[in-house]
């Protein structure tokens, strides 16, 4: 600059530039984009004699068992995202009235042609029959309930509903390499499993299967996406007996990667969230119910 001819150091030009807008999870709810939560219960014999209080299955009077300590904890939550509170829920690992049969995929409240019950009681009220009706028995499959839940992601990909499919399980799984294949399917689909872990069984696998560290594969092909997120249970069985709160962190920490999982498959879908509807000039006051409330799903945001 001393110089007085001197005029710059140098130009540079830039050919192109692209603005993105990164979308939230929020954006898409606040478009209308639907949770579709789904329930699979383990109904294997190593949970024990469901009439004995050492049973995992085992229906206090007093207090909630650890099965539906969890189902509580994570469906309280996530049903404020589904509008029409209709939940899949599906057991596995039972022999099956009249004949015996064992099943790896059949509804809790016994209807073969529409396995959706009413809200959280209603789901609950379904457990309550199954282990009335049917005898636990094995082995512990994952694979029929993540194929079950991905068929019908499959249905619906443009970015309207998101499938959420929750495994509650006591047990060392047993069809590890058809697991992993179906999840490696279901990594291209709409939609994440949450397994949840009772009882004091090895999760090893279920770590495997949760990818944070190793994404998972099957046949040499990898999964796209980490679809899966594992919390054993007994991390969070509060010692002074307050079972609200440690729920509450359960709930939070099951559901902390939903938000990241369904912005990444809308993202590499290349699907935008729709405007959310506008309100009636004149209609009255939307009803505080139909508002999600604040939960892990808002907090991770």
């Amino acid at each position: 600059m001393k110089k007085k001819k001197y005029v710059n150091s140098g130009t540079v030009t830039l050919l192109s530039f692209a603005v993105e807008s990164e979308c939230t999870f929020l954006d898409y709810i606040k478009g209308g984009t639907q949770i579709n939560f789904t329930v699979a219960i383990d109904f294997t014999a190593s949970n024990g004699n469901p009439s004995q209080s050492t049973s995992l299955h085992y229906m206090s009077p007093y207090q909630l068992n650890a099965y539906a300590l969890a189902l509580t904890a994570v469906g309280e939550i996530i049903q404020h995202y589904d509008s029409d509170k209709m939940f899949p829920a599906l057991g596995f690992g039972a022999k099956l009235p009249p004949d015996g049969r064992v099943s790896h995929e059949f509804p809790l409240n016994g209807n073969q042609e529409n396995p959706s019950c009413c809200g959280i009681d209603g789901i609950l009220e379904a457990y309550h029959h199954s282990l009335r009706t049917v005898q636990l028995y094995g082995p512990t499959n994952f694979a029929p309930v993540v194929t079950h839940v991905a068929r019908n992601a499959a249905t619906v990909q443009d970015g309207s509903q998101y499938s959420v499919l929750l495994i509650i399980t006591d047990g060392v799984i047993s069809d590890m390499a058809q697991t992993k294949e179906a999840i490696v399917n279901a990594a291209k689909l709409p939609m994440s499993i949450i397994i949840i872990g009772v009882g004091q069984a090895e999760f090893d696998a279920m770590v495997e299967l949760d990818g944070d560290d190793v994404r998972i594969s099957s046949r040499g092909k990898l999964a796209e996406r980490d679809i899966v997120q594992f919390v054993p249970f007994r991390d969070y069985v509060d010692r002074t007996g307050n079972h609200v709160l440690s729920m509450a962190r359960l709930a939070r920490d099951v559901l902390a990667e939903i938000p990241d999982q369904l912005v990444s498959y809308m993202k590499a879908q290349g699907i935008r969230p729709r405007s959310p509807p506008l309100a009636p000039a004149h209609s009255a006051p939307e009803s505080p119910a139909r508002t999600p409330p604040a939960s892990p799903l808002h907090t991770h945001i």
